[in-house]
């Protein structure tokens, strides 16, 4: 299974997340760029500690780390749906001082083309419109705009307690899709 083994490129490691990972997972979700689109705001050194030890037992999560060994960001693969769909829901964070290097793409296209090669059937990606560098690189990687949900998504309330909405695009790529591009 994916989760178990180890994935890397030439200048990257993708690796299960450590507890020790606190500190180096503060510098990625402290800074505000990084969360702008995310479900929750920056996060303390505290919540950082706790969050990579809960990550370090979910195999949902993997630490983006240079070669050198900084981390400069996350991922997420989930199942989405039953299993027999065999389809899996991919998600990223990665530090603004490390934006522009390709270490997303490169990232993002080393687990994509994993979970094909175990027998994935699909996968989808979500990201709000306003998110020019997230769906870029959905697109970078060829995976293909499906749908745009108009106020599908809210994660915090106005002042009056209702939910503020925005906009959602859905990404996905079949495995027969990645197979043609030659995994790029």
């Amino acid at each position: 299974m994916i989760a178990d083994r180890p994935l890397g490129t030439d200048r990257l490691s993708l690796r299960r997340f450590l507890a020790s990972d606190g500190p180096a997972l503060h510098g990625i979700l402290s800074r505000p760029a990084a969360v702008e689109f995310e479900p929750y705001d920056v996060v303390t050194h505290a919540q950082a500690d706790d969050l990579a030890r809960e990550r370090a037992s979910d195999p949902r999560f993997r630490a983006v780390e240079t070669r050198g060994g900084t981390l400069v960001g996350t991922l997420y693969l989930a199942p989405s749906g039953p299993d027999w769909w065999r389809t899996w829901e991919l998600g990223y964070v990665f530090h603004p001082d490390h934006w522009g290097r390709g270490y997303a793409t490169e990232a993002c296209r080393a687990l994509l083309t994993a979970v094909f090669a175990d027998g994935a059937h699909r996968v989808v990606a979500r990201c709000d419109p306003a998110n020019v560098r997230s769906w870029a690189l959905l697109e970078r990687l060829g995976l293909r705009r499906e749908a745009h949900h108009v106020r599908a998504v809210a994660f915090v309330a106005d002042s009056d307690g209702g939910p503020v909405w925005h906009d959602a695009y859905t990404y996905a790529a079949l495995a027969e899709e990645w197979a043609l591009s030659g995994t790029r």
